[in-house]
This record gives C-alpha cells, sequence and structure tokens, in this order.
C-alpha cells in the first residue's frame, strides 16, 4: 500500500529545494541591446543574439527580452531577434514589451518565445492576462510590474505603486493588490521590478521583493539594482524571490553568469551549477 503522507512530504521536501533561477534581462531596441538607468539615457551597447548566446553558453538558466522601441514598425524586428536566438540558445525564453493582443502573444511564441510578458498594456485592461492565459497558459503568462515608492496612504497602503510606460504615468494602484489580481487572473509569475533600483546596481529593492511574495502564492522574480552576487543573495533569501534578473552587472563585462552562480552557491544559496 502507497504511504501517500510520505509521498507528500517528499513532494514538499523537494519543492523547498527546488533551484533559485538567475535570469539575463536584455533590452532590445530596434534590434539592438540597450540600457538605460531608471528608464533614461538609453544607449546601444551591443548584440542582443550574441549576448545571449554568451550567457546560455555560461550557464544561464532563462532570458528575457524586453522591446523597449514597442512601436508596431518595429515588431517584426523584434520578431527575427526572437527567431535568431531560438535557433542558438536552448534555455527558456521570454519576451515583453509591446504585447496588447493575444495576437501579439502567439506571434511570438511561434517565433520561439517559451514565455511573454505584459506590463502596461495589462494595467490598462486587466482582462489580457486572462486571454493569454486561455490562449497559451498560464505557465507561459508573466505580469511584469513596474514598482515606485510612494508615502503610504489609504488608497496606497503598502507604500508601492504600479506605474507604466517607463516609469512615466503613475497609475494610483497599489502593488500588492495588483500582485493579487494578476494571479487571480491567471498569471503564472510576476517580475517585480523597482523603479527606484533600476540600472542602479545598488541592489534590489528587499522589502518591494518579500512584500509581493508574501502576497501571492505564485512564482516572483526580482528585478532592478543586481550590482554584486550579495545583491541576489539577499534578495533570494530575505526578499524571498524565487528567480532574480540580472542586467548591467553582465552587461558591462563585471562579472560572468558562471562567476555570479559559483558566487551564490559559495554562499549557501542552491543553484543549477552544471549544464
Amino acid at each position: 500500500m502507497w504511504d501517500w503522507a510520505f509521498w507528500v512530504n517528499l513532494d514538499c521536501g523537494t519543492a523547498a529545494l527546488l533551484s533559485k533561477r538567475i535570469i539575463a534581462c536584455l533590452d532590445v531596441r530596434n534590434g539592438k541591446l540597450a540600457k538605460s538607468i531608471r528608464f533614461v539615457n538609453t544607449r546601444d551597447i551591443g548584440d542582443p543574439v550574441e549576448k545571449a548566446r554568451e550567457y546560455y553558453l555560461d550557464g544561464l538558466d532563462e532570458l528575457v527580452f524586453y522591446d523597449i522601441t514597442a512601436s508596431s514598425e518595429a515588431r517584426g524586428i523584434m520578431l527575427n531577434v526572437v527567431e535568431s536566438v531560438a535557433e542558438q540558445v536552448f534555455i527558456p525564453l521570454s519576451v515583453g514589451g509591446g504585447i496588447r493582443s493575444v495576437r501579439d502573444a502567439t506571434d511570438l511564441r511561434m517565433a520561439g518565445a517559451e514565455k511573454i510578458n505584459v506590463n502596461s498594456a495589462a494595467v490598462l485592461r486587466p482582462q489580457l492576462i486572462s486571454e493569454c492565459a486561455l490562449a497559451i497558459g498560464s505557465q507561459n503568462v508573466v505580469l511584469s510590474m513596474d514598482v515606485r515608492r510612494v508615502d503610504s496612504t489609504f488608497e496606497m497602503p503598502s507604500g508601492f505603486e504600479i506605474v507604466i510606460n517607463g516609469g512615466r504615468r503613475s497609475m494610483g494602484l497599489d502593488a500588492l493588490a495588483w500582485a493579487k489580481q494578476g494571479e487571480e487572473l491567471g498569471a503564472g509569475e510576476l517580475v517585480v521590478n523597482s523603479i527606484d533600483a533600476d540600472g542602479t546596481r545598488d541592489g534590489y529593492d528587499i522589502a518591494l521583493t518579500r512584500s509581493v511574495a508574501e502576497t501571492v502564492k505564485i512564482p516572483v522574480i526580482a528585478s532592478g539594482g543586481a550590482g554584486t552576487p550579495v545583491h541576489l543573495h539577499e534578495v533570494l533569501t530575505a526578499g524571498k524571490a524565487d528567480a532574480a534578473l540580472i542586467a548591467s552587472m553582465v552587461h558591462y563585462g563585471e562579472y560572468k553568469v558562471s562567476e555570479v552562480k559559483t558566487a551564490l552557491h559559495d554562499l549557501g544559496v542552491k543553484v543549477r551549477m552544471s549544464w
């Protein structure tokens, strides 16, 4: 006879030991890799396909591309980038930026993306999340949240507000309430990006990430502020994140992906060390 209690406990123990994921974030503008600080002073820094392959060969767990051009005339360029990456890189690939419909999502999936990220369009029309989840599966729908610290008020009890359009438009929407709503609508993961920390390399917003992780049951990916492996250690432990996005610290050659993972392993964080 099966000992169901044993298998339930084993399954829970296995889940608790799941590796933390390291995900490289590549912003793409007109087919070129770009980087900014707090969404301003954006400049081109290389070829996104070459960088994607470099990180993949060095042990990266996942890739996320954001099309920061977000114009209809540039959509074909982004689809070409996704197709080129999917032909050379064999880890999960997520794509966001300018996704406003199920058609946009399915086009990216056909080009080779495993997951799609929705952000501003979902804030303006939340039903987009459930439409995409129905069409391609919740596990393939990621809700990205751009968040700014504000004074805590009755309308904004958490002190974290959702902003869109690269932080230029405040929505008067509490970030924790939006995270919960996104989960209920069918998002399979959340990317929580701190506008205040974005591109600074001064560390993630630990309080923000932890607050969201304690609000939802789906995986939370921390974004914004990574500068050293210690920052990743902090957000993956004290911040309770399931994964961490990195960008500048590897784009500019200060660290290699394998060096980041080795440092995390040495600090006691369970990460995938063989590939």
